[in-house]
């Protein structure tokens, strides 16, 4: 059996996982590269193996860095089944529609506006293509063995992280491989605690925050201080958001700050028409979150909702002090920039940058004080003040992940650490071998493995 890391290695993006057994080519996600510019182009490379010839792909989750390069693999020839959650599907079919839509919109603009270094912009691929995705979803359940052959099997377990993401334990050649995806908390404000598995003989794990610790801190709190220091000097919080589940623990937080008299009565925006179709999967899936019923009605009456883009234009003309949840997350695109175009040079605005930021993004370079941000072929000088809330992240930390192996009853061959920079990846590495003694490397871009 060969296991070849072909993205989501050295990086958070990107994540694609392949696996070749007996005649039978798996591919565990499908994602796109995103940040610095060597490996957004990697999204236009072939892959190492032809598409027509990926029996599988599982999805773990249906984040972009997971799905989105599904179009291209489509495109160029698979044709074979995409097995994933219920709420999975319906996420990675919005993102995947979103994904495309902007990259169509980033292509006219790049034409229109000649930034483009090519004669003619193109997307990467565009909405058409994205819909031919769709027919290839197949539905699985949790907990239950899926047969992918007559001797391969897939069960899916809870990842906690978002809504419908799951580890994916694969019995393959009479080994156990289990792909843990993105772990969430074991405290999330909106999803339940990841599962935990019992044995494995080779692990594949996630190392995004394989180095740090989120914050002992009052999340509401530093909530609450950011957008009242904010409109007690007239200005506006921009809040750039993953579309799904941080739009939503951010609104939940705010709903809850504002039930309890803490925050101001303005207006609170959520500008990601993404971001509100993703309400009604919460709506319609509410054993894989804590929220209630009532309780996801009841968040949904404070915000005004954005979905046609003139509206956007009036918001960011109305001068009177607002809370913006736009996206995208790592402001590498979305209607967010549209905001921070307008916001981003006044001294009086506050962006709180609420998640993971991957190297080379607009969101890593506000966290590291820049001087200035490109939006759509411009410079903007920044003024505003840029403050992180790291206790919101949707990732486990160093803890949570070491956590996470804790109810292992037997000593895997192996543990390969993906889905991480370099450096937090290694002290992951170190930090379980010191505490389990396991053998555990680091997994490379393009390298690989014999099992």
């Amino acid at each position: 059996m060969k296991i070849k890391f072909i993205g989501g290695a050295g990086t958070v993006t990107g994540s694609k996982t392949l696996i070749e057994s007996n005649g039978v080519t798996i591919l565990i996600d499908c994602g796109l590269f995103q940040g610095i510019k060597p490996l957004r182009e990697l999204n236009w490379e072939p892959l190492p193996v032809l598409p027509s010839t990926i029996d599988f792909v599982l999805l773990t989750h249906g984040h972009l860095d997971h799905c989105g390069w599904l179009p291209r693999l489509v495109d160029q020839g698979f044709k074979g089944k995409i097995y994933c959650t219920s709420p999975t599907k319906d996420i990675a079919k919005l993102i995947l529609l979103d994904s495309a839509k902007i990259q169509e919109e980033e292509a006219n603009k790049a034409n229109e506006g000649h930034y483009s270094k090519h004669q003619i912009a193109k997307p990467l691929y565009t909405v058409e293509q994205a819909k031919q995705v769709f027919p290839l979803f197949r539905v699985v359940k949790v907990n239950e063995v899926v047969n992918l052959d007559a001797e391969i099997e897939a069960v899916f377990t809870n990842a906690g992280h978002i809504i419908g993401a799951c580890t994916i334990d694969l019995m393959i050649e009479n080994k156990k491989l289990v792909f843990s995806g993105d772990i969430g908390r074991d405290d999330d404000v909106l999803m339940y605690a990841p599962t935990k598995p019992k044995n494995a003989d080779y692990i594949f794990l996630e190392s995004t925050y394989g180095n740090r610790i989120h914050p002992d801190t009052d999340t509401k709190f530093e909530l609450e201080t950011y957008i009242n220091n904010t409109v007690n000097k007239g200005g506006t919080i921009i809040i750039p958001s993953f579309a799904v589940e941080r739009a939503q623990t951010v609104m939940y937080l705010l709903w809850q700050l504002k039930s309890e008299g803490k925050i101001p009565n303005i207006p609170y925006i959520i500008d990601t028409p993404m971001g509100i179709r993703i309400l009604d999967v919460f709506e319609n899936n509410t054993k894989w979150h804590k929220l209630s019923p009532n309780e996801c009605v009841e968040m949904c009456k404070m915000f005004t909702m954005i979905i046609d883009y003139k509206d956007t234009i009036e918001a960011i003309y109305d001068k009177q002090p607002k809370v913006v949840i736009a996206a995208s997350g790592m402001v590498t695109g979305g209607r967010v920039l549209s905001y921070l175009e307008k916001y981003i040079g006044l001294p009086e605005t506050t962006v709180i940058i609420v998640g993971y930021q991957a190297e080379g993004t607009r969101g890593r370079k506000l966290l590291e004080g820049a001087k200035d941000i490109k939006i759509h072929g411009k410079y903007y000088e920044v003024k505003a003040k840029i403050l992180e809330i790291e206790g919101l992240s949707a990732h486990g930390d160093q803890e949570d992940l070491i956590n996470w192996l804790s109810n292992l009853e037997n000593k895997p061959k192996k543990v390969f650490l993906v889905h991480g920079e370099n450096i937090p990846a290694d002290e992951l590495r170190i930090k379980i071998n010191e505490k389990y003694g396991f053998d555990c490397v680091v997994s490379l871009m393009g390298q690989e493995i014999d099992l």
